[in-house]
């Protein structure tokens, strides 16, 4: 007996990520990161503005975003410019900077009557929960890349951790300080976090002597 099958369809454009080690989310762009700053500040949303501002700063995994303590940035009564936190993943300590337009935004949310007395930055608002969850900042991400109009499968939490060593990445070259600041153990996991291409990430690495 037999079978008929149906033809294969082929795509006649040729995919974006064609040769190209793809990372799990897209980073925002630049005027992406303008954006959301503008319109949480428009709409006083001091705590969002805060936890996006310290996202994009830190480029911490977000289980270990939502679980840092006031202690973990505030020193003397003023935010640090640098701190470090131990990755829940590696067990090993990443260090990153507060920038100024972060810590501007902490220092006002902290301020905020919700947070007096409070241990964790990020406090849940479910009864039980000491802090955000995973799944409670991805929804919170999901909102703000919506809000811009952008494709929301297309983004999520890693590109938060991504978007700044992305830029970095793109005006220095520099893989190494990449990983530094990622925390990664390993430059091939570097490599495949960001999304280079192939060659260019090899001479690089080539060049890099660990």
């Amino acid at each position: 007996m037999s079978v008929n099958l149906l033809p294969v369809l082929r795509p006649d454009r040729v995919p974006w990520n064609k040769g190209r080690i793809i990372g799990q989310k897209r980073p925002l762009m630049p005027r992406h990161v303008w954006s959301i700053r503008v319109r949480l500040e428009m709409a006083g949303n001091a705590r969002d503005l805060a936890l996006f501002n310290m996202a994009v700063d830190s480029k911490l995994r977000g289980c270990d975003l939502v679980a840092l303590r006031v202690r973990d940035v505030f020193a003397a009564g003023r935010v640090k410019e640098r701190t470090s936190m131990i990755q829940s993943k590696t067990g090993k300590p990443v260090r990153f900077e507060i920038t100024e337009t972060t810590r501007l935004s902490l220092e006002r949310w902290t301020q905020d009557p919700e947070m007096i007395g409070l241990e964790f930055l990020w406090p849940s608002r479910i009864h039980g929960s000491l802090h955000l969850s995973t799944r409670q900042y991805a929804r919170i991400v999901r909102g703000w890349v919506m809000s811009l109009g952008l494709e929301p499968s297309a983004y999520g939490t890693h590109s938060m951790r991504r978007t700044k060593v992305a830029q970095i990445y793109k005006k220095t070259g520099n893989l190494r300080a990449v990983q530094l600041l990622l925390g990664h153990t390993k430059m091939d996991s570097t490599v495949r976090y960001l999304g280079v291409d192939i060659e260019d990430a090899l001479s690089l690495s080539e060049g890099i002597d660990l």
